[in-house]
């Protein structure tokens, strides 16, 4: 039989009715997941049809499982980054939702505190057990939207729960049930998704999940959670690791509009962004990130990287301001005392740092040859050299004229003798054995010991000086 698929707005055999599949014994993938083994990428070379929706956006997770990965934010830490992650997503609130805990009393305190903010966006909502008794707190703090734990694979519901898939589904489904009755929009985080049996459980409950939300009009949510990382954005590659195949199927099998899809990645094997990116590519309105990508083991998918994913995919920011993410990270460094890994990508300190003097010569020549971007409008980070043995006389030039904000006639050219002298000095340093970078405040002071003339000429530029 044939029929028209309003989803996919094509003629297409009639769908194949996915049902539950109870087996007895654990599926656990072996073949791909040996223990003992790096776990294993299968293709079945199917290729499913890309199909980015109309509206993409993030949401963040910072405040959950970002907090579950290092000590407790405190109350006045999350309502100045929830300020942050505000001003960040602009007026459009491309950054759409922020998860908290609810339980302690800090975690509520910190939900009221951001609610009596009157953002639009992000808007707040909540995470909870999987236990009808938590919807009232729901409730009672005012939050519209919550997320449920409801796991997937064969490993959380045989060994962990001690279930039958059939046991689980019944569960999770009541649980569904007292959240829909109370007025609150579930959010169902399908834990373990690519380690889950897709056609055996995940469709199928997917499926009755659909049925409950076309029933009491509440647009219940799925989130995928690649809670292991195992997820893989290759086309080709087969379930249960595709994240291609993961977004399709539950779009056009289950039914579920973009709107209410989410990806949520770890990194453990260094996927995090690219699943994220595919997840939007493949029907995915929302992917779920933390600030910097701080979460359990490895971390999550980092937010700074779908901002920039999200203009790379649609050719603007709308409205986001990117230079916050600078804000952010200088928090996380001078207040919060985190220690970003120097050459993380967009917040780390030397991400746009260049140390190789012909790198620093392009640079003198044209900004564009060794900087990703315009990293001084974008992010507030002008581009930096850090002087070294290699970092030659194009290294010395390049550093004092941004130091001081030399800019068209005031620019020192690298032929100049008294950078000369400086390189001479620099040379001295490291055939005498110094394997360290220059700092800037030593930098100055070799300026001013080396060449005090040229020092009383930078000193003009600059009222610090």
């Amino acid at each position: 039989m044939l029929e028209f698929n309003e989803r996919s707005n094509t003629l297409e055999q009639s769908a194949y009715k996915y049902t539950l599949q109870d087996v007895k014994k654990p599926n656990l993938y072996r073949h791909l997941y040996n223990y003992d083994e790096v776990p294993k990428i299968p293709f079945n070379h199917r290729h499913v049809p890309m199909r980015p929706p109309k509206e993409i956006w993030i949401t963040d997770t910072t405040f959950r499982d970002g907090q579950q990965a290092r000590e407790p934010y405190t109350v006045e830490q999350i309502v100045h980054l929830y300020k942050l992650l505000h001003k960040l997503g602009g007026p459009k609130g491309i950054i759409r939702q922020s998860e908290f805990f609810l339980y302690s009393k800090k975690d509520q305190e910190a939900v009221e505190r951001c609610m009596d903010l009157g953002y639009e966006y992000p808007q707040i909502t909540s995470w909870i057990r999987a236990v009808k008794e938590d919807f009232q707190l729901v409730k009672n703090m005012g939050i519209k939207e919550t997320g449920i734990l409801a796991s997937a694979s064969d490993y959380h519901i045989f060994n962990k729960l001690k279930m039958t898939r059939k046991q689980a589904m019944e569960q999770y489904l009541s649980i569904v049930k007292s959240a829909l009755e109370i007025g609150i929009i579930p959010r169902v985080h399908l834990e373990d998704i690519t380690r889950a049996d897709f056609y055996g459980f995940v469709v199928p409950f997917a499926i009755e999940l659909n049925k409950l939300s076309e029933e009491s009009g509440i647009p219940i949510k799925i989130r995928a959670c690649d809670t292991m990382g195992f997820g893989v954005s290759y086309p080709g590659v087969a379930l249960p690791r595709s994240v291609p195949g993961i977004i399709y199927g539950l779009w056009h099998h289950a039914g579920f509009p973009s709107e209410q899809l989410e990806w949520h990645g770890h990194n453990d094997f260094y996927r995090a962004v690219a699943n994220a990116g595919t997840a939007w590519l493949y029907g995915c309105s929302g992917v779920n990130c933390t600030l910097l990508g701080i979460g359990e083991r490895t971390g999550n998918c980092p937010l700074e990287a779908m901002v920039f994913e999200y203009a790379a995919l649609r050719g603007t920011l709308d409205g986001m301001d990117p230079t916050v993410i600078t804000e952010i990270a200088e928090y996380y460094t001078k207040e919060l005392n985190y220690r970003i890994p120097p050459m993380t990508p967009f917040v780390g300190r030397y991400f746009n740092f260049t140390r190789a003097g012909i790198h620093a010569d392009g640079l003198l020549k044209d900004e564009e040859i060794y900087n990703i971007f315009n990293t001084e409008k974008l992010l507030n980070r002008p581009v930096v050299v850090a002087l070294n043995q290699t970092s030659g006389a194009a290294g010395i030039v390049f550093w004092i004229n941004q130091r001081f904000n030399l800019k068209g006639d005031q620019r020192l050219d690298k032929r100049d003798p008294r950078i000369q002298k400086i390189k001479e000095w620099i040379d001295r340093e490291y055939a005498e054995g110094r394997n360290t970078v220059i700092g800037d405040e030593e930098m100055e002071e070799v300026i001013k010991t080396e060449t005090p003339d040229l020092w009383k000429e930078l000193a003009a530029h600059d009222p610090y000086c």
